[in-house]
Order: structure tokens, then C-alpha cells, then sequence
């Protein structure tokens, strides 16, 4: 396989994700087609990690290593990434829970208890309140246990079975391994974008005679990191029509639909509660409800005009969730589960 060929499999990835994904769910083998387009996004990734980053880290590196002195810090680069991303995925829930204190609450775990048993998916995680506007998140390990937290501001807006829809979408995270996943393949863009900075600063280290070499290279491995970045992306973005899934499948799609266009109202209401969100955590990929500016319009009181929405490509593409409108869409076309 050539670039050209890794090339299409790139655009492919990015278009289906933004494309197809909504509307596979409207024909016929659904599943089939769905699951095939989160097989397509990891080959997009790998092949793009195999055929671009690899050679950008290896032989590159080889050839012009006198120039740059850059070889002696390739595998340390390696080995430092990856020993971080570990360590971050071990110390993730503690640091989350100093951030929000998260309080136990009995009543909220037997929800817990009952979506999980009735999603059919043998997953245990711990029920927690956190203070905050309306949204909820999965976090957690083998270390710390696993948990699902909802905000108090979710517990005002939802009734129950729009509460049994959020919290099957946030186990769906924990079934599906999501956390691990996604954190193993932000090791790719991780690993390009540090080592394009160690680059960088290497041949700026000299300011007399500054590597333009190894700045070059620098450069050019941020911009690899990005163009991974917005792969990894994209496979998130189906992760969480996934997720989706499993909320419409705990209390029905209506309920997943209801909570999500609540949420977006809440937000749209309340802008500033979205510039406040990124001062305030640095986990903002693990709510059910993007913290980012979204696209669509706010809705009067039905959810179909909120569902008709045209929504940004562009601040698609650069997002870890889709946007709610098409989200509706998804969970529209869904068949009953």
C-alpha cells in the first residue's frame, strides 16, 4: 500500500464519520455497516501511524541524525510517551476525583445497578454525584474501580427514565472499554507531537547555527500529530453514537433523545456555563455533553426542530463528540433494541 492509498483511507475515515455514520443506521444490515465504519477509522489510524508516522521516526531520523543529533532521543521519546499515557491511565481517577469530590449516593447506584443488569453487559461501577450543570461522565480502572458520575444539575432537568438513558450511555463507555481504547491510540499523536517539540527545541538549542533540519522535522511531525489527532477523533465521535446506543437500549430512544436535546438547551441557555467548563476540568472528552461551543440552534419545545439543525463539518471534525442535532438523527433511525 502506497500514501495515495493511505491517503483515500484518511478521507474516507473523516467522511464517514461525519457523513455516513448518522444515516447507516437507516438501512437494512445497520449494525453491520456501523461497526464496519469503527473498523474503518482504526485502520485509517494504523495505516496512517504505519505508512506516515513510522518512517518519520525511524529511517528519517537515521539519515540526518549527525545533523540534528536527534537519534539519541527517538527511543527514549517512545519509551517516555508511552510510560505516560500508562501512568496517566493509572492516576486519571484519582486526579478526577480531587477535582470534582465525588460523593456516593445510594439511591443513584441501585439506577446504576438496574441499567446495568438490564443493558445486559456485566459491568460494575460505583454511582457518584458531582456538583455542576446538567451532564454526567464514565471514568476509572482496574485501579481505582470504575465509576459513573452525574452532575447535580443533571439530577433538577432529567426525570427517570431519561436519567436510566444517560447512565446506560456512560456504562456503554465502561462495557466497551472506551477509556482504555482511546487512550492507547492517543499514544500515536502524543508520541509524533513530542517528538516533533524535542525536535524543534533541539534545533533551536544552537542560536548561533540553529538546525533547520531538525526544526523542519519538528514541524513537520506537529502536523502529523494533528492529522492523526483528528483520526482518533473521528473514532471517537462513533464511540459515542455507540454509547448512544446503549442509553436508547436502557430506557428507550426516546428518553436518550430527550436527555440529549435537554442538556443542549440547558447549554444554549446558558452559555456561560460553556466558557466556564474548560477553566474548570481537564477531562472535558469524558462527558456525555461536548463542553465546546455547539453549532445548532436552540429548539422551541420539540425535539424535531432541533433535529433538523444544520450543523458545522468543521467544528465536527475538530470535536471528540458529535453534535447533538445529528445524535437525534442517529438515535431517529435507530431500530428498537
Amino acid at each position: 500500500m502506497g500514501l495515495s492509498e493511505v491517503l483515500l483511507v484518511y478521507i474516507a475515515v473523516l467522511g464517514a464519520s461525519i457523513y455516513l455514520a448518522p444515516r447507516v443506521v437507516g438501512t437494512r444490515r445497520w449494525r453491520l455497516g456501523f461497526y464496519g465504519l469503527m473498523a474503518l477509522a482504526v485502520a485509517g489510524i494504523v495505516l496512517t501511524a504505519y505508512y506516515v508516522l513510522s518512517p518519520l521516526l525511524f529511517p528519517v531520523v537515521l539519515l540526518f541524525q549527525a545533523a540534528t543529533g536527534i537519534k539519541d532521543y527517538v527511543l527514549a521519546f517512545i519509551a517516555l510517551v508511552a510510560t505516560s499515557a500508562f501512568i496517566m491511565y493509572l492516576v486519571a481517577p484519582f486526579l478526577i476525583n480531587a477535582a470534582f469530590s465525588p460523593r456516593p449516593d445510594p439511591r443513584l447506584q441501585g439506577i446504576v445497578d438496574e441499567v446495568a443488569a438490564r443493558i445486559g453487559r456485566r459491568v460494575r461501577a460505583k454511582a457518584v454525584v458531582v456538583d455542576g450543570p446538567p451532564n454526567a461522565f464514565a471514568y476509572g480502572n482496574f485501579l481505582s474501580g470504575r465509576y459513573v458520575a452525574v452532575t447535580t444539575g443533571l439530577l433538577k432537568i432529567a426525570n427517570q427514565d431519561e436519567l436510566r438513558a444517560v447512565i446506560g450511555h456512560e456504562l456503554g463507555h465502561h462495557a466497551n472499554r472506551d477509556n482504555e481504547v482511546m487512550s492507547a491510540l492517543g499514544i500515536l499523536p502524543s508520541l509524533a507531537y513530542y517528538t516533533g517539540a524535542a525536535a524543534i527545541a533541539i534545533g533551536l538549542a544552537n542560536r548561533e547555527r540553529p538546525g533547520l533540519l531538525a526544526v523542519a522535522y519538528g514541524v513537520v511531525m506537529i502536523v502529523v500529530s494533528f492529522l492523526i489527532q483528528l483520526l482518533v477523533m473521528a473514532f471517537s465521535r462513533l464511540r459515542e453514537y455507540y454509547a448512544d446506543m446503549h442509553g436508547a437500549r436502557a430506557a428507550g430512544k426516546e428518553a436518550m433523545m430527550s436527555a440529549l436535546a435537554k442538556i443542549h438547551q440547558y447549554y444554549k441557555n446558558a452559555p456561560e456555563e460553556l466558557q466556564a467548563a474548560p477553566k474548570t476540568s481537564g477531562f472535558k472528552a469524558l462527558f456525555i455533553y461536548a463542553l465546546v461551543e455547539a453549532s445548532a440552534s436552540p429548539f422551541a419545545d420539540q425535539i424535531r426542530l432541533l433535529m433538523n439543525e444544520r450543523t458545522s463539518w468543521l467544528e465536527e471534525l475538530l470535536s471528540s463528540h458529535p453534535p447533538i442535532p445529528k445524535r437525534l438523527r442517529f438515535l431517529a433511525a435507530l431500530p428498537t433494541l
